[in-house]
């Protein structure tokens, strides 16, 4: 794992600004550090690294192909690499290789079949820069899933791409405006989904794409080399044809692969374990596949509603794993909550990045590399509210459409369908499908936060609005609804917020997280199931317990799902935190940053302080706020 950097037509003052870049994600690659510049410097490619495949000299970036017409700033993982290095070879496109890294495999078969049929043939997670010198051609690529990632804008005349916001914000000459047009959609979700940022001008390279930009690189084209709807698509046209029994053991064994690729390092390897179905499945088959013990880390909660870790003991008991957990409390929270701003380097207010930071942090004390979990929910449809959605979609379908959407819209027009329960019930007695229920329930019972003088511009240009995949997302693309729901996660939920969150609390301590459920086998897999091996009445992730049953007691894993959370309610109400939100909230505060509508946060503030009203828009608040304020230190 690493982090790139890089810029075309920047100034005279290139290598300044390229070590101010690589310095700014030194946490993502704490071992070495290596610019690259072409020879009239207007490409510039930087690379932090984090040694995990050739500890030697010889694995550093920015590397140069042996035909010297290539040269790559990469971050991340192929795990099929051997088999690439094993092709290149036979096919005599490669006669001996100068060291054993993962990097030199990848740049060589791009000299041999090009950027875009090496990156079908790779499993693994990546954020690629490129540069062909022959061509004068620039290229960015990213992973399938959007494990890893990659931004990129013009700052004036310079194209700027770097593995985190920050790198680009602290470039000379940055001056991008916060994008007013993508605040409606943070304030609704919690996140920002790419292709956009917080910046105006700046983007999210999306997954499974390639960007391109040839000299003077003062325009760029994208292009896609996989897709995840395609993949769903094919997969729910081209259903598996055997059992139950037979689709768990064709999943096991897909697993079982994936989990061997992604354990191979020259550095300790472990992975997080929450007692969940997902993290007790990759634990159960890595000690199935592993010669020795397997390190197995979890977080564990005093308050007992929020408290997986006595159960995730019991399973790494039961399994044989070298384990270790860390219960915390508000103060660790305390501690991390000033980091997140920085950490992010734009507003993510899913608050369960506490916990996982924290697990981190313990995590990579011990290892340099962790499996986890993520990505059974949505590909196995392990989220309850797909089965709750699907149920209001059967009670809302038995009244006719042309008398649901009238009385719909009457509610919310009247002075009673502003917000609350009332105003959540007529949404989704309007939704013309499940995929509309969903969008509808997303929207949340918060106030209108953003400023009136925020709204009325907005109103005011459509060229403002950030469409984004669950707005555009084509009711009944997929036979299944559920399947449905399942994609749309998989296209902005997952990678916008789990893998984002995942990706920055474990590279902000400088560890590799490695993520099995998303090797392109897995997932290609996953679309090819009937909804009957995935979901079964309430029974959720049916297909991954039949695995799991095989190594785990069931009644282990048989209980309710307390999720990755924390008691962030009773934590925002105790001495510390308390004064932390409330100078944030404070009304002179947020009117300085004119965005937001101040009235309308003090008396959400004031729901929760004096009733006991939770909305998740106050932490929503909370983050964009904190990034606010520290903005100015990027």
């Amino acid at each position: 794992m690493c982090g790139i950097a890089g810029f075309c037509n920047g100034a005279s003052d290139w290598r300044r600004n390229i070590e101010k870049m690589n310095e700014r994600i030194y946490h993502r690659g704490p071992d070495a550090s290596g610019v690259w510049a072409s020879g009239d410097r207007r490409v510039v490619l930087g690379h932090r690294r984090l040694s995990i495949i050739d500890l030697s000299a010889g694995g550093g970036q920015p590397m140069e192909s042996h035909n010297n017409r290539y040269v790559i700033a990469y971050n991340g993982e192929i795990y099929n690499y051997p088999v690439i290095r094993d092709k290149l070879i036979q096919e005599k496109k490669v006669t001996a290789f100068r060291g054993t890294s993962d990097t030199e495999v990848l740049l060589e078969a791009v000299s041999a079949y090009g950027l875009e049929e090496t990156l079908k043939m790779s499993k693994g997670m990546f954020a690629i820069a490129l540069y062909d010198k022959k061509e004068q051609m620039l290229f960015l690529a990213r992973d399938r899933v959007g494990e890893k990632p990659l931004y990129y804008g013009f700052i004036g005349e310079t194209f700027a791409f770097a593995s985190e916001l920050g790198a680009i914000a602290c470039l000379g000459g940055f001056q991008a405006p916060v994008n007013r047009g993508i605040l409606e959609t943070y304030f609704r979700y919690g996140y920002i989904p790419a292709p956009y940022s917080i910046y105006e001008g700046i983007y999210k390279l999306e997954p499974g794409k390639i960007l391109k930009s040839k000299a003077p690189f003062d325009t760029y084209e994208i292009s896609t080399y996989w897709s995840m709807k395609e993949a769903a698509c094919y997969g729910q046209n081209h259903l598996f044809q055997g059992s139950g029994q037979e689709a768990a053991e064709e999943l096991e064994r897909l697993l079982k692969d994936a989990i061997r690729g992604q354990m191979m390092a020259d550095v300790p390897v472990g992975a997080f374990l929450s007692a969940g179905i997902d993290s007790s499945t990759i634990v159960s088959l890595m000690q199935s596949v592993s010669d020795r013990s397997v390190r197995s880390y979890t977080i564990g909660m005093w308050e007992k509603d929020f408290n997986e870790a006595e159960i995730a003991k019991k399973i790494a008991a039961h399994l044989g794993t070298e384990h270790t957990e860390l219960y915390i409390t508000e103060e660790d929270a305390k501690q991390v909550i000033p980091k997140l701003g920085t950490m992010f380097g734009e507003p993510f207010a899913d608050s369960s990045q506490i916990p996982t930071y924290l697990v981190s942090r313990m995590t990579r004390e011990h290892v340099t590399v962790s499996l986890s979990g993520d990505g059974g929910d949505e590909l196995f449809c392990g989220y309850q509210t797909y089965g709750s959605l699907e149920r209001v979609l059967q009670k809302a379908g038995r009244i006719p459409a042309f008398v649901r959407k009238p009385v719909s819209a009457a509610i919310l027009h009247s002075p009673w369908g502003k917000e609350g329960p009332l105003a959540t019930r007529a949404r989704l007695l309007g939704a013309s499908g499940i995929e509309d229920l969903y969008r509808c329930s997303e929207i949340g019972e918060g106030l209108d936060l953003l400023a009136p003088e925020v709204w009325r511009e907005l109103a005011s240009s459509a060229s403002r609005h950030c469409e984004t995949v669950m707005d555009t997302y084509s009711t009944g693309l997929l036979p299944e609804p559920l399947h449905n729901l399942m994609l749309m996660d998989m296209l902005m939920y997952h990678p916008d917020d789990i893998l984002t969150k995942v990706d920055r609390t474990a590279m902000a301590v400088s560890l590799e997280t490695r993520v099995p459920m998303l090797d392109k086998d897995v997932v290609e897999f996953a679309w090819t199931l009937p909804i009957a091996y995935k979901r079964q009445g309430g029974v959720t992730k049916k297909i991954l317990r039949d695995i799991l049953y095989k190594y785990v007691p069931r009644e282990l894993v048989e209980r309710p799902k307390t999720g990755f959370a924390i008691p962030l309610g009773k934590w925002l109400k105790e001495p510390g935190l308390r004064e932390w939100a409330e100078g944030l909230l404070d009304e002179r505060v947020i009117k300085e940053q004119t965005l937001l509508n101040a009235e309308a946060v003090r008396r959400m503030w004031e729901d929760f302080v004096e009733r006991g009203v939770w909305r998740t828009q106050i932490w929503y608040v909370l983050m964009f706020m904190e990034f606010m304020t520290g903005k100015k230190s990027f």
